[in-house]
């Protein structure tokens, strides 16, 4: 029983930043290890970064690796994904998402948000 909500997408230049929000409610909802995951038009849906409920552990894709920062802000139960150094290879959809355990595998979340538009000009 979690919700989540995502905000912050936009269009930027190559090279530029964005801060990516995702809000979380409901009872269980800070004991949820929280994700995010990209599509881009006619791809498969990727895998971001994850990190634990108790933020013991973080894991990204090797795609994004040095370049994005996954967080969380406990007194608002809201975590984060602080992208810098953007590529126009980064444009798709992005998706937060709880899941009961530490996985990069998107069927194992059971829980998602609706999505914002990152869209990176070159």
């Amino acid at each position: 029983q979690v919700d989540v909500v995502e905000s912050g997408g936009g269009l930027v230049q190559s090279g530029g930043s964005l801060r990516l929000s995702c809000a979380a409610s409901g009872e269980a909802a800070s004991t949820y290890h929280m994700g995010w995951f990209r599509q881009a038009p006619g791809k498969e849906r990727e895998f971001v970064a994850v990190r634990s409920w108790n933020g013991e552990s973080k894991l990204y894709a090797d795609s994004v690796k040095g370049r994005f920062t996954i967080s969380k802000d406990n007194a608002k139960n809201t975590v984060y994904l602080q992208m810098t150094s953007l590529k126009p290879e980064d444009t798709a959809v992005y998706y937060c998402a709880a899941a009961t355990f530490l996985t990069r595998y998107a069927a194992n979340y059971a829980h998602w948000g609706q999505g914002t538009q990152v869209t990176v000009s070159s």
